[in-house]
């Protein structure tokens, strides 16, 4: 009998106590942080691809509750994002509010060459947001102190 009431008690307590799954984090746990994102795919579903990846760096912000610098570097066939962004208003949005919360897209030169494109057929960018290389980019922003993230 003793141990039922004991069992008891400890299990209102477990009822009671927090759901670990909704807890924030505790005050402090993340600090400021600089993440470059590369994007450089999309195969075989370039549209569930870059979902994903759009999807995984606003998870990333609101953890951090917006205490960082994000940028995008784009290369091969992840310019395809802003090419199907012209067109898809999910794909859009989803740019458009990442872009609203101080997201930075830089788009490789080098492939904008390859696939014979120009800014104006990319949504949403302009000649500000190409770099001369892609790859370079990311070793440059990494030497800056950017951790690198490629989902």
């Amino acid at each position: 009998m003793r141990t039922l009431l004991i069992l008891l008690a400890l299990s209102g307590i477990a009822c009671a106590s927090p759901d670990p799954m909704e807890a924030p984090p505790p005050p402090g746990y993340y600090h400021f942080q600089k993440i470059l994102y590369q994007n450089d795919s999309g195969f075989p579903d370039d549209h569930a691809y870059f979902q994903r990846i759009l999807h995984n760096i606003s998870n990333h912000m609101a953890a951090i509750d917006g205490k960082g610098t994000f940028k995008v570097v784009s290369f091969g066939p992840g310019v395809k994002l802003f090419v199907m962004a012209q067109t898809d208003k999910e794909l859009a949005g989803e740019l458009d509010t990442l872009r609203g919360k101080g997201v930075k897209f830089l788009i490789c030169r080098n492939t904008l060459r390859g696939m014979n494109l120009t800014p104006d057929k990319l949504y949403g960018v302009t000649w500000q947001d190409v770099v001369p290389s892609g790859v370079a980019e990311i070793a440059r922003l990494q030497g800056q102190g950017y951790v690198f993230e490629h989902p």
